[in-house]
Order: C-alpha cells, then sequence, then structure tokens
C-alpha cells in the first residue's frame, strides 16, 4: 500500500544503505583505534622488536668497565672467547 509512497525511491534506498554500512565501518574503525592506537594497550610496545641480546664480548667489556675483573683476567678471558667461537672450527 504505502510501499513507494514517501518520497525515497531506488536510489534514496541505496544512498541510506551505503550510509548505514559506512556508520558501522566508522564506528568499527574508532573502536579498533581507541583499543590499539591510542596510548598502547597496557601490553608493551607492540611493532617494536627487543634490542638483541648483548655479546659475551660486550658482557665482557661491562664487566671491565665496571671494575669487576682487572685487566689480566679481562684479557685472559677475551682471549678464550676469540678462541672458542661458535662457528670457527678449524679456521
Amino acid at each position: 500500500m504505502y510501499w513507494n509512497g514517501h518520497g525515497m525511491g531506488g536510489w534514496g534506498w541505496f544512498a541510506m544503505s551505503f550510509g548505514s554500512v559506512l556508520l558501522i565501518l566508522l564506528f568499527i574503525a574508532i573502536v579498533f583505534l581507541v583499543l590499539h592506537g591510542a596510548g598502547g594497550s597496557g601490553r608493551g610496545a607492540v611493532g617494536r622488536p627487543d634490542p638483541p641480546a648483548p655479546s659475551a664480548e660486550q658482557l665482557l667489556a661491562e664487566r671491565f668497565a665496571l671494575g669487576e675483573i682487572d685487566d689480566e683476567e679481562y684479557e685472559r678471558r677475551l682471549a678464550a672467547l676469540r678462541r672458542h667461537r661458535p662457528g670457527w672450527a678449524g679456521r
């Protein structure tokens, strides 16, 4: 009886449907940005790789710099590390 009588034709229904879909997508985008983008989620930084672990030589140099070991022990341990490097089997 009043199916097509309120002044909205086929393009009106299309525009209303398209607008509804855009509104739902906008709402989903806002929720996503609030949960993941604004200030983090409290679980640490996302997307940033962890810094590489220091090598044995770097740790030894740090101990020497802090005065935990003397120069003789540093040189002895450094020579031992360099003699027994992984992947250096008889090169």
